[in-house]
């Protein structure tokens, strides 16, 4: 029985290891100008802020994954992005499950308040994140998604809160 106690305890010690890497990684990132791959990381400082008029969004639609800091929290991720109709947007799924919701914490943030900064090839742009859960852009804004990327994006899952899609204007 002392044998075996002993083993579960060089496990349990052995285990703590990477439990206590990962976990550091995380905090450590958390006060990073912006996300790594894997963790989201602090406010985007670096990168001068784009004052010009409104670009030619379709550059995006070249680019797999942006960063994207919200104002309140200030926290940022990695984020597909697509283009339609010279208008930017950012997604995010599994919103329809109990899951989806505590993992993804940011698109609750953003609708309440959708100030946001989104950085793309060292600029970074100042947006207003609006949520969109119906109309007939739906269906282009879709298309764009799912040309763009392996997703099974639909107008009725958009309409049924399943995925929750957001413009990314222009602030106010």
């Amino acid at each position: 029985m002392q044998f075996l106690l002993r083993i579960l305890t060089i496990l349990a010690c052995l285990l703590a290891i990477p439990v206590a890497a990962v976990a550091t990684a995380a905090v450590k990132q958390r006060f990073a100008d912006g996300p790594n791959r894997v963790f989201s990381g602090g406010p985007l400082v670096s990168g001068e802020i784009y004052t010009g008029p409104e670009p030619d969004w379709s550059f995006v639609n070249e680019i797999p994954t942006v960063e994207l800091q919200l104002l309140d929290p200030a926290q940022s991720r990695r984020i597909w992005i697509a283009e339609a109709e010279g208008k930017l947007y950012v997604w995010s799924g599994y919103m329809g499950t109990t899951v989806g919701r505590i993992w993804k914490q940011w698109p609750v943030q953003a609708e309440r308040d959708g100030r946001a900064v989104i950085r793309i090839n060292g600029i970074r742009y100042e947006r207003q994140l609006n949520r969109i859960q119906s109309g007939n852009e739906l269906d282009v804004i879709t298309a764009a998604i799912t040309g763009k990327y392996p997703s099974q994006t639909t107008r009725a899952g958009i309409e049924a809160g399943d995925v929750w899609v957001f413009e990314a204007a222009p602030p106010k």
